[in-house]
C-alpha cells in the first residue's frame, strides 16, 4: 500500500476557544476543526488510495501538526498534535533544583527514559516550542519559578485549567505529569496531590472523552495511570489517613498495621450527567496479620478512565466501572474489590481484570469473580507492585460461557487424544504389512503424520489453557502459542499433502514417485512451510507486543492481526481440498457411466456417500464450518456444532476409520489395492 505524505503549506484557520476552564473541556468539534485543514488535503492530494496520509500545520497560536489518513475516499483526521501548552516551561517552573546535566541524551528514571535537551538540542528530533532560552536545560529555583509553586505546584493549574483539553494539549499534560512523577515524587504533601489531582482532572473529565481518541500516543492513557500510581504511592500521611478528592480521580491513604481490622476505602464519584458509581476496596484481615511493622495502603479511583483507554485500543472489550488502583506493601497480595456496574444488563457477564503494567492490557489472570449480581461484581485479585496496581470490570457480548460447550470440548478432547494414541500404536503394530506398496506407504505416511500433529496440537492447547490460567509468565504463554500454532498447521499442511497425493492417485495413474522424493517433499511441505509462517509470525509481531491476545495464549486479532498467519493458511488449504473431494466424487460417477452399470446406481451413489464421508473428516473440511462462528460469534449452536465437529471428529471419523479398515484388511488377509480404493463401477467391467 502506497503511503504518501505531504506537508501542506495552508495554514489553519485561527482557534478560538473561551479563557474559562469549563468551556475549555469541551469536545472537540471534529467537523468544525477539520473543515479547512481536509479542504487543504483535497486541494493537494486527491484521497485515492486507502492509508495515504496528509500531514497539515497547526494555525500560529498552537504548534505541533494534525494528520489525515485516506479512508474511503474521504481524508478522515488520525491525530491530532496541535497543543498550546509548554511542558517544557511548565515544568521549570516547579523544579527545585537543576535537576539534569545540559549535554544532550536521555537520563534512566525509575524505570523510564526522560528526554532532555542541551543547547541547540531538540527533543525528540522537533524543536522545543516556547522561548529559546528554555531548551538549555532545567533552570533551578534561582533560575526561574519561586519556593512556593515548587511546594505544591499551585502557579501553573491556571495556565493548564484554561487551556482547552484538546488532543495535543492531552498528550502534554500525560507527558508532564509523567515528569512531575519520576522526578519531582519526593516528599508528596496534600498540596502537591491536590495539584497533581487536579492536572489529572482536567483531562480526566467525562466529557472530553472522545478527544483522546486523536491523541497521537496510543499508550498515553497507560502511561497517565501509571505515572498517578507511581506519584500518589508517595503520598505522606497526616495522623494516619488522607484524602484528595476531585470529581473523576480520588485518593486516599491510611496508616495499616497487623493489628489493623480489614481496611477498606469507599469512593462514590461522578461517572458523567447521568449520576455516581460506587467503588470498594477491602484489605483481608488474614493480609493485615503478614505485615511487619506499620505500613500504609494508598488507594486511587478513576470512574472514565476505563472509557478513556476503550478509546485506544482495538478489543471489543467494555470497562463497566470504574478503574480502582492500590498501592500496597509487598507483603500484602490478595484484595477484595467491589465494583459497581455501570450497564446494569442480565444478559452480559461481568470479568474481573487487572491491568497490566508492562504489557499495557487488561488481563483476567489478576482477579477472579467471588459474587456477580445484576448491580455490582466482587472480585478477588492478585496484587503486584511491578505488574498489577489497577484493577475493573469488563463486560464482554461476545464473550461466550457455557457449560455444554465447555463439557464437549473438554470430552471431545480426552476422547480425540485416546483414539490419536491408539491409531498411533496400531499403525505401529501393522506398519509392515500395511505398506508394501509405494502408493499405500505414502498414504499411510501421510496418516501418521497428520495422527502425530492434531496429538500434540491437542495436548498444547491443555497445556496453554493450563499455563494462561495458572502462571502469569508471558515467556511460557509466547512459547506455547509458537508450538500451538506450528503444530496446527502442520496438521492442516499434512492434509494438503494427503489431498495433493489423492489427486496424484487419481490422475497420474501411469506417473511413479519415488518414495525418497515423496518424503523430502511432504515433509518440507508439513513441517517447514508451518515452521516459516510461525517464525515469520512471532518476528514481526512480538516485538510490538501484538503477539497474543488478551485473555487467553493464542494469536492476536484485534491489534496486529496474527490470527490471519493460521486462518488465511487454513481456510485456503480447506478450498483445495473441497476441489479434492469435488474430483473424486466426479471421477466416482463418471465410473458408473455404461451400459453395465445402469443396475447399479443405488450401490454407486452409497460408494459415492461412503468416500465423502471419509474424506470429508480426513481432509478437515468439518474446520470449514469455524467460519459460521466469524459471521455470527454470539451463537452458541454454530459454537457447539464446531466444536463437536473438530473435537470428536479423529475417533469418529478420521483416522479411526482409517485405521479399521487397516485392521480389516490384515483380518480378511487381503492385498492393499492400488489407488485409493475408491471402489468404482469400472471393476465391474473387468
Amino acid at each position: 500500500m502506497e503511503v504518501r505524505v505531504a506537508h501542506c503549506l495552508l495554514l489553519w484557520a485561527v482557534h478560538i476557544f473561551p479563557a474559562t476552564p469549563h468551556t475549555a473541556l469541551g469536545v472537540l468539534n471534529k467537523e468544525s476543526k477539520t473543515g479547512n485543514q481536509q479542504d487543504g488535503c483535497i486541494n493537494l492530494i486527491p484521497c485515492k488510495d486507502n492509508g495515504a496520509i496528509c500531514i497539515q500545520p497547526c494555525s500560529p497560536s498552537f504548534h505541533g501538526e494534525t494528520r489525515f489518513v485516506c479512508e474511503d475516499r474521504k481524508w478522515q483526521m488520525f491525530t491530532d498534535a496541535c497543543a498550546s501548552l509548554d511542558v517544557q516551561s511548565l515544568f521549570q517552573r516547579i523544579s527545585e533544583r537543576e535537576l539534569l546535566p545540559s549535554s544532550g541524551g536521555h537520563v534512566s528514571v525509575a524505570g523510564g527514559h526522560l528526554p532532555f535537551v542541551g543547547k541547540g538540542k531538540p527533543v525528540h528530533g522537533k524543536p522545543v516550542h516556547g522561548k529559546p532560552e528554555y531548551g538549555a536545560k532545567y533552570f533551578g529555583a534561582d533560575d526561574y519559578g519561586d519556593s512556593n509553586c515548587q511546594a505544591d505546584f499551585s502557579c501553573i493549574i491556571p495556565d493548564i485549567l484554561s487551556s482547552p483539553a484538546i488532543p495535543g494539549n492531552i498528550a502534554d499534560i500525560v507527558e508532564l505529569l509523567k515528569r512531575i512523577s519520576l522526578l519531582l515524587s519526593e516528599n508528596v504533601n496534600r498540596g502537591k496531590m491536590q495539584s497533581y489531582s487536579r492536572i489529572a482532572n482536567h483531562i480526566l473529565n467525562s466529557s472530553i472523552i472522545s478527544n483522546w481518541a486523536f491523541v497521537k500516543d496510543r499508550n498515553a492513557s497507560s502511561i497517565l495511570l501509571d505515572s498517578v500510581n507511581l506519584f500518589a504511592g508517595k503520598l505522606l500521611l497526616r495522623n494516619g489517613s488522607e484524602s484528595v478528592q476531585e470529581h473523576f480521580i480520588s485518593t486516599k491513604g491510611y496508616t495499616i498495621h497487623k493489628n489493623t481490622s480489614g481496611k477498606s476505602f469507599d469512593f462514590s464519584m461522578e461517572f458523567s450527567n447521568t449520576g455516581n458509581i460506587t467503588g470498594h476496596v477491602v484489605i483481608p484481615e488474614e493480609e493485615l496479620l503478614k505485615l511487619p511493622t506499620t505500613s500504609k495502603a494508598i488507594s486511587i479511583a478513576f470512574p472514565t478512565l476505563g472509557a478513556i483507554i476503550e478509546t485506544n485500543r482495538l478489543d471489543p472489550v467494555f470497562v463497566n466501572g470504574m478503574v480502582l488502583s492500590v498501592s500496597l506493601p509487598e507483603e500484602l497480595r490478595h484484595i477484595l474489590l467491589t465494583f459497581e456496574k455501570v450497564n446494569k444488563l442480565e444478559n452480559v457477564k461481568a470479568q474481573c481484570v487487572g491491568w497490566h503494567s508492562t504489557e499495557r492490557r487488561w488481563d483476567n489472570r489478576a482477579c477472579k469473580i467471588k459474587s456477580d449480581n445484576i448491580s455490582s461484581v466482587v472480585c478477588i485479585c492478585k496484587h503486584h507492585s511491578r505488574t498489577f496496581k489497577s484493577f475493573s470490570i469488563l463486560m464482554s457480548p461476545t464473550m461466550l460461557r457455557n457449560a455444554v460447550l465447555d463439557y464437549v470440548t473438554r470430552v471431545g478432547l480426552g476422547l480425540s487424544i485416546f483414539s490419536l494414541v491408539l491409531c498411533l500404536i496400531i499403525e505401529a503394530v501393522v506398519w509392515p504389512h500395511i505398506t508394501k506398496t509405494e502408493i499405500t506407504y505414502m498414504r499411510h505416511f501421510c496418516l501418521v503424520n497428520i495422527a502425530t500433529s492434531l496429538l500434540i496440537a491437542d495436548v498444547l492447547f491443555i497445556l496453554a489453557a493450563i499455563v494462561h490460567n495458572t502462571a502469569l509468565n508471558y515467556q511460557l504463554c509466547v512459547a506455547a502459542t509458537f508450538f500451538l500454532h506450528f503444530f496446527y498447521l502442520a496438521l492442516f499442511f499434512w492434509m494438503f499433502t494427503l489431498g495433493l497425493l489423492i489427486l496424484y492417485g487419481l490422475l497420474f495413474i501411469f506417473f511413479k514417485i519415488t518414495r525418497s522424493v515423496f518424503i523430502a517433499t511432504a515433509f518440507s511441505i508439513g513441517y517447514g512451510c508451518p515452521l516459516v509462517i510461525s517464525v515469520l509470525t512471532v518476528a514481526i509481531t512480538e516485538p510490538k507486543n501484538g503477539y497474543l491476545r488478551s485473555g487467553a495464549c493464542w494469536l492476536n486479532w484485534y491489534e496486529t492481526k496474527a490470527l490471519l498467519a493460521f486462518v488465511v493458511p487454513a481456510l485456503s488449504i480447506i478450498v483445495v481440498n473441497v476441489v479434492v473431494v469435488v474430483v473424486v466424487v466426479v471421477r466416482t460417477g463418471r465410473s458408473s457411466v455404461g451400459e453395465g452399470c445402469k443396475s447399479q446406481d443405488l450401490s454407486n451413489m452409497i460408494r459415492i456417500s461412503k468416500n465423502v464421508a471419509l474424506l470429508t473428516p480426513l481432509l478437515g473440511l468439518t474446520w470449514g464450518f469455524g467460519l459460521a462462528t466469524i459471521v455470527d460469534s454470539r451463537s452458541l449452536a454454530f459454537h457447539v456444532t464446531f466444536a463437536l465437529l473438530n473435537t470428536f471428529q479423529v475417533n469418529s471419523e478420521r483416522l479411526g476409520i482409517a485405521c479399521a479398515q487397516t485392521l480389516l484388511n490384515l483380518g480378511r488377509g487381503s492385498r492393499p489395492k492400488r489407488g485409493w480404493q475408491l471402489e468404482l463401477c469400472m471393476k465391474n467391467r473387468i
